[in-house]
């Protein structure tokens, strides 16, 4: 059975009338070659004196048409013997049929082999590659001499991923060829990742609205690769409009049923389908078929004559010749003896090499060697049938059986068992479960110089080698579309490069994805990678997000500008601060520097000097002692610094007010003995001189001591000093600053700084500090209208508002940095603040000492009084002078005649 003709010829439906047979049309010459080459087979057997010696094959041949109600037909009428279909009935007489070959495609075929199991018939099938076929439960009597298409499903599934493909469409047959062929490559494709653009279905009948919408779909498509499922018959239409519209620009992955086939391979193809790539069966040379090919005798039977008459456009019946000759002469009667011959009338002595078609054509002979095969597999069932040795025979009773009058089932076991080598090419031949090996040849379609396309060989398929063995493919043998060089790329997005990962678009296939670059701290080291890794803990991702890198350690060195910058103003406050130290000891025994208690105010300079020297310790990478140190030295100086002035402000303050109340009660004195002498003078005593004498400066030198000594100053500097001691010493004890790596602060560094330990006792400690200074700032605040030439109270309260703003303005500061810029601002604050100290206190005392040593004497150590008009008489007392006591007395004298 061989699909000769395309299709059924159109018919009216009449349902009026007895239903006859449909006739055939559209002459296949690939498959007419099918049928010379079975006869071939056939007579080559015959001649045999090793195969078959003492038997002869025959043979009836049916035209399926490529048609599934024909094939039935066909099927039917074998059975029965008889040209009339009569199921479950036999009519014949001679020799039994043996099996059929056939019955063409797939769906052709499942058509056939169910009717034939029942009866238990073999049949040997050449192209019915359809994976549901292997079914032995609903084909048990079925074999075949091409592979499972479930090789070659996996063939082009492997082809796809070799070359990274990952956007495929699909067009299939509308028949169990093309259906189940596309179910399994999708489902491999899909199960590795690909995804399919598009999957369209051929129409089996001529349908120019089906083929004109397929066409379309493919333009539209960003798909640059298609794989076809599909016979030739029905591919047919659809390349002819892809022609028509000129659509190039695309690569075809091809079936066994269209890859070497010439009615694909049309004139103009060449731009369509150029660099095509499929998958053939195992291809053969026979010797002596094209000789039997070219020598049809064009009587021997109907078929041969319609090939004849199709092939070189005349008739081989003298009547249909005559009357063509009559009509092409309008029906006029032509002259005598112009018709003995008519124009149209084939002589049968036509030259067949001289065509040059698809019939003779022996260059890829593969579904033709398929069909050699599956006669000489019948064949030799039926020799080991033939040849089987009495009581040795398989079957349970008889043995053996007689060739000359065996059951279907009988010869179904030798056909299951055979085991040959195919003459000409020793190619071994064996069912397993009634399919072959699934062996391929990948064929690439090559333009050549003059516009044809030639077959070339590129690689093979072995479906029973290990999984990394099976494809084996020459890339640079392989002519790809338009004569690239490279595969062709066929993506629906480009791939996510390492930094990247894949972020699936809502409701597209997981092939269509964006590139999302990974987070920071994140990185991909691999193509497509679908999600980022976060970096550990000490690392970070690099700019270009696909390496871990080690985060930058980053402290405050003592080697950077910066930390230089720093140390040289840190040395060059604590050696102003030393100066200032040698200037008062040179001074020692001058009465300013004794005024000013010599012990307090170089207390005053140490806790500078150690304010000055500490901001050092904050420099470096930290360490356990210098965690400690630095934020406990620091206290400590602060500490110091403001007891020692909270011991000068509270003298500073106790002094002024002594001072307001005595120029109070001398006031008062003064007006009552004014009032006196007036009351004295208007009594009539005008010998009376009265006068006032009283001054400030008359009584300062009568003053009293108050309880205020240097020793109560010194006790509050050193008590006050102590308790932030003991506060620092407890810190230490239970929670003391430890060095830390920061990962949190800055993604892309890790920063070394100290951690403090406890928050609530560092903030006791610098909320001490803050109280002293405070209480500081209000005594000397209190004094500031103490009228002496040194104003010394006066730079006390300058000094804390400078220590305020500076240290008030470092919060929002310190917050708003990070790294080692938070130890450079809380280095700043420490040196301004010492500065600004240092300055307020000591530079108008220096400047006494070195610049205007003639002030430096007792006398100008003592308080004046202001004058009416607001000037000062005389000189006060130095603004350190703890030494001197107030006291205010009032003396009046009166003077008489």
């Amino acid at each position: 059975m061989f699909p000769v003709h395309m299709s059924i010829a159109s018919h009216d439906g009449n349902t009026s009338r007895l239903p006859v047979s449909s006739g055939c049309e559209g002459m296949n010459f690939r498959t007419f070659r099918w049928t010379q080459t079975m006869l071939f087979a056939i007579n080559e057997i015959n001649n045999m004196d090793n195969l078959l010696p003492n038997t002869d094959l025959g043979y009836v041949i049916y035209d399926s048409c490529f048609t599934i109600s024909k094939a039935v037909e066909g099927t039917l009428t074998y059975l029965t013997g008889q040209d009339e279909a009569v199921p479950n009935y036999r009519c014949g007489n001679g020799a039994p049929l043996a099996a059929l070959v056939g019955a063409g495609g797939s769906d052709l075929s499942i058509a056939t082999a169910r009717i034939l199991g029942l009866y238990h018939f073999p049949q040997v099938s050449y192209s019915s590659s359809c994976s549901a076929l292997n079914s032995k439960f609903q084909f048990p009597t079925f074999l075949r001499t091409i592979p499972n298409d479930k090789h070659q499903s996996s063939a082009m599934a492997q082809l796809v991923l070799h070359f990274g493909w990952t956007w495929v469409g699909t067009i299939a047959a509308d028949d169990d060829y093309g259906k189940y062929g596309i179910k399994d490559f999708k489902e491999q494709v899909e199960e590795a990742g690909v995804c399919i653009s598009f999957s369209e279905t051929l129409p089996k009948e001529n349908s120019p609205e089906d083929i004109q919408r397929i066409v379309q779909t493919i333009v539209e498509s960003t798909a640059m690769i298609i794989v076809v499922f599909s016979s030739d018959v029905d591919l047919s239409p659809l390349v002819m409009e892809l022609i028509h519209q000129n659509v190039t620009n695309r690569t075809w992955i091809a079936s066994e049923a269209w890859i070497t086939s010439a009615l694909i391979n049309q004139p103009g193809a060449s731009s369509v389908l150029g660099g095509t790539i499929g998958f053939g069966v195992k291809r053969a040379d026979i010797p002596g078929l094209q000789q039997h090919l070219l020598e049809l005798d064009p009587y021997a039977d109907p078929l041969t004559e319609e090939f004849w008459e199709t092939n070189f456009n005349c008739t081989l019946d003298y009547g249909k010749a005559l009357q063509k000759a009559k009509e092409q002469a309008n029906g006029t009667s032509p002259k005598a003896g112009g018709l003995a011959v008519p124009a149209g009338l084939c002589t049968g002595s036509e030259s067949l090499p001289q065509l040059k078609n698809t019939y003779s054509d022996i260059s890829q002979l593969r579904i033709t060697y398929s069909v050699y095969k599956a006669v000489y597999a019948v064949a030799h069932a039926l020799h080991n049938l033939e040849h089987c040795q009495p009581g040795q025979g398989p079957f349970i009773g008889i043995g053996c059986t007689d060739i000359t009058k065996f059951e279907p089932w009988q010869l179904m076991y030798y056909l299951k068992n055979v085991h040959f080598k195919v003459p000409h090419t020793n190619e071994e031949v064996y069912f397993t479960d009634g399919d072959v090996e699934g062996f391929y040849d990948v064929i690439n379609w090559v333009v050549e110089g003059n516009g044809e396309i030639a077959y070339v060989t590129v690689g093979h398929y072995n479906g029973s080698a290990d999984p990394a063995d099976k494809l084996t493919i020459m890339n640079g043998s392989i002519v790809w579309n338009n004569e690239a060089l490279e595969p062709p790329r066929s993506v629906c997005s480009e791939n996510c490069k390492p930094g990247t990962r894949k972020g699936i678009r809502q409701g597209e296939p997981v092939c269509c994805y964006d590139c999302i670059p990974c987070a920071d701290g994140e990185i991909s080291n691999m193509t497509n990678a679908r999600k980022c890794v976060l970096c550990g803990g000490d690392h970070w991702s690099n700019d270009a997000h696909d390496t871990c890198v080690p985060k930058v350690i980053e402290f405050l060195a003592f080697g950077e500008p910066l930390g230089i910058t720093l140390i040289v103003i840190s040395a060059f406050g604590a050696l102003v601060t030393f100066g200032v130290s040698v200037v008062f000891v040179v001074h020692l025994a001058t009465p300013l520097v004794k005024a000013n208690d010599a012990l307090l105010s170089f207390s005053l300079l140490f806790s500078l000097m150690v304010t000055f020297l500490c901001s050092i310790v904050f420099l470096g990478e930290p360490q356990h002692w210098s965690c400690m140190t630095s934020q406990v030295a620091l206290a400590l100086g602060f500490a110091l610094c403001l007891s020692s002035l909270l011991g000068k402000a509270a003298l500073l303050m106790l002094r002024a007010q002594a001072m307001k109340a005595g120029r109070a009660r001398a006031k008062a004195a003064a007006k009552a003995a004014k009032a006196a002498a007036e009351v004295a003078a208007n009594n009539g005593s005008p010998d009376v001189i009265v006068t006032n004498s009283t001054s400030f400066s008359d009584i300062a030198p009568r003053l009293k001591p108050d309880g205020l000594t240097f020793a109560h100053q010194r006790v509050i500097a050193a008590i006050a000093t102590l308790i932030q001691a003991v506060g620092c010493t407890v810190w230490l004890i239970v929670l003391p600053p430890y060095p830390m790596k920061n990962t949190s602060a800055q993604n892309i560094k890790i920063i070394l700084e100290c951690n403090e330990g406890s928050v609530v006792f560092i903030c006791c400690i610098f909320a001490y500090d803050i109280l002293l200074a405070v209480v500081a700032f209000i005594f000397a605040f209190l004094a500031r209208k103490l009228e002496d030439h040194f104003s010394e109270a006066k730079c006390v309260t300058f000094g804390m508002l400078v220590f305020f703003i500076v240290w008030i303005s470092f919060v929002p500061a310190y917050l708003s940095t990070r790294g080692k810029f938070m130890v450079a601002v809380q280095i700043f604050a420490i040196l301004a603040s010492s500065f600004g100290l240092l300055a307020c206190i000591f530079l108008p005392k220096c400047y006494i000492l070195l610049l205007k040593p003639e002030r430096n004497t007792e006398e100008m150590m003592r308080p004046h009084d202001k004058t009416r008009d607001g000037t000062s008489t005389g000189t006060s007392a130095s603004l350190a002078t703890a030494a001197t006591e107030v006291n205010a007395t009032i003396s009046t004298s009166n003077i008489e005649d």
